[in-house]
């Protein structure tokens, strides 16, 4: 009888731990489903040209994002990026997203856009096609940028022309720079 009551207990005793085995690997596979990645590869964005700029082809690359106009008082900072773009090209991506969303400052089409980058500034860092980046019709893009339920890192909003985000090697928002942060100050390239 004593028996049978230790070789119950020992029954007992396998299956309970089998359970709780059984229920750490439910919990861990359950954990390795979930995305908690974060980062910013997922987006394809259309160029300027009409092409397209995937931005899981950035992998292992920071990123500098940038809100831009061309008739805005912070307008020059064109050279700035286009300085910091040479300094870093081996290790930096930028990419300007034109945008009329403040002081109607950047009214012209991609194709005026690219012309006055180009004659203006010599722009050879990459340029989204125009779009909005706040308001009802903010670009996607722009959405993940400023909601930290998406972005995993803040809550922001844009405040003017010429806002900048810096996401690292893994594609993951390290911190935004208001306006009147220069691209080559040491705020960024400290970063880098």
């Amino acid at each position: 009888m004593i028996k049978i009551i230790i070789l119950s207990f020992s029954l007992l005793a396998c299956v309970t731990k089998t359970e709780q085995n059984i229920t750490d690997n439910e919990i861990n596979m359950n954990h390795s489903n979930i995305d908690t990645s974060k980062n910013i590869y997922g987006f394809k964005v259309e160029a300027l040209d009409g092409s397209i700029i995937d931005f899981s082809s950035f992998k292992g690359k920071k990123i500098l994002i940038v809100n831009t106009a061309s008739e805005c008082g912070y307008t020059p900072q064109y050279k700035d990026l286009e300085k910091l773009f040479e300094t870093y090209k081996d290790k930096l991506i930028i990419v300007g997203f034109p945008a009329n969303n403040f002081g109607e400052q950047e009214p012209g089409s991609n194709n005026d856009i690219k012309t006055f980058c180009t004659k203006n500034y010599n722009v050879q860092f990459l340029m989204a096609a125009k779009i909005s980046v706040k308001g009802k019709d903010m670009a996607p893009i722009y959405q993940w940028l400023t909601q930290k339920e998406l972005n995993g890192v803040l809550n922001t909003e844009i405040t003017w022309n010429f806002n900048k985000f810096l996401l690292d090697e893994n594609g993951m928002l390290i911190s935004k720079f208001e306006s009147k942060v220069n691209p080559l100050s040491t705020e960024i390239t400290d970063k880098l």
